[in-house]
């Protein structure tokens, strides 16, 4: 069976890491990886293959970034081309950004088999674009790998059902292998990052981890002004690592980002398990992120969300995960100390890549509905 991944974004390399490392155990199927190139900067992308062991790409389409329509539209032309060539049993896409969605719809086009992973997360906010990302794929795949009982619970709403799977969270498994790893030097890493380390300065945690990226909270400068002014009042230090989006709009405003008089540390985004470090010895994280959140959860810190929604309902539970849409509570929430409710294992325990490779050979040979 060849599967050809198909990727472009951060949480979509994290995605893949388990995928790619699940068939090359198993070493019965051809695995091709197709980089769009959507997330061009090596930190936001190289990195990423290296420090989680991915194998490298077979093809790199080099895109860039775009407009939504612009950036869609080149990476479907090519990813059509790249298809046709290959002739894979299985196209598999990730998540919900352009890259996912431009080879859902090349796959269908040519009647591709086509699976989704991470399907049946919903927003129901129409206002994101990883929200018509998502529930568009979700509606063409022939194959949707949902990480939860209530993501199935959302494709059966929708009509769904007799094409989809709970297969587990493979973010749950990249997680809790790297968390493992970190932990033997944590001490180390977040000395190398400049990061205070709990128990030796002091006795809890001094630092909150921050990232904020998504359009609604960058692209207005009153908006984002707020929201890095609203993180310098935390009590806590806040170290933001700052995604390029971020830092543009930033430098386009005029808002400074260095040698500011508030609490707020800014630096460049971390390699993956350097964000896992950073999470694991601080008191709490601030995000806009999907991932991010979820991440956080399973890691056992609370988490506050600045977004009005969260895909991920589950880490809503026993307040781990709080939504601040106005960031006018950041000071108190980001502060908080964790709950006392336990997180449970909505995501899985580890195995959900194994999984995914199995439904993928249960399904093989169908045919893509025309």
């Amino acid at each position: 069976m060849r599967i050809m991944s198909v990727v472009g974004a951060r949480p979509q390399f994290v995605k893949l890491a388990p995928i790619d490392a699940a068939i090359r155990a198993q070493g019965a199927h051809e695995h091709l990886v197709v980089h769009t190139g959507q997330h061009y900067d090596a930190l936001m992308s190289d990195v990423f293959f290296a420090d989680l062991g991915i194998s490298p790409p077979d093809v790199h389409l080099e895109v860039g970034s775009a407009s939504h329509g612009r950036q869609t539209g080149l990476m479907l032309e090519e990813l059509e081309q790249v298809f046709i060539a290959h002739r894979p049993d299985w196209v598999l896409v990730y998540g919900d950004t352009n890259s996912t969605l431009a080879a859902a719809v090349a796959a269908i086009k040519i009647h591709q088999p086509l699976a989704h992973l991470e399907a049946g997360l919903r927003s129901w906010n129409r206002r994101m674009p990883e929200e018509h990302n998502r529930v568009l794929t979700d509606h063409a795949a022939d194959l949707l790998l949902a990480p939860t009982a209530l993501a199935a619970d959302n494709l059966a709403a929708e009509g769904l059902a007799d094409r989809s799977i709970v297969v587990g969270d493979v973010m749950a498994d990249v997680l809790l292998q790297v968390a493992a790893d970190v932990r033997s030097d944590l001490s180390q890493r977040l000395t190398r990052l400049g990061l205070a380390v709990p128990g030796v300065d002091g006795p809890a945690a001094p630092y909150v981890v921050a990232t904020i990226h998504r359009a609604d909270n960058t692209d207005e400068p009153a908006r984002l002004r707020h929201i890095l002014d609203a993180l310098g009042a935390v009590p806590v230090r806040v170290v933001l690592a700052a995604h390029p989006r971020l830092v543009a709009r930033a430098t386009e405003f005029g808002i400074p980002l260095v040698d500011r008089s508030d609490g707020l540390t800014v630096c460049e985004p971390w390699p993956y398990p350097d964000l896992v470090a950073a999470v694991l010895g601080s008191s709490g994280v601030v995000t806009d992120s999907g991932g991010l959140q979820k991440e956080t959860f399973i890691l056992g810190r609370p988490c506050t969300t600045v977004r009005t929604e969260t895909e991920w309902l589950e880490t809503l539970d026993g307040d781990w995960n709080i939504l601040d849409p106005t960031a006018d509570s950041l000071a108190s929430l980001a502060a908080r100390p964790a709950p006392a409710a336990p997180q449970g294992t909505p995501y899985g325990t580890g195995d959900a890549a194994y999984r995914v490779v199995a439904a993928l050979e249960a399904g093989s040979g169908r045919t893509a509905r025309t």
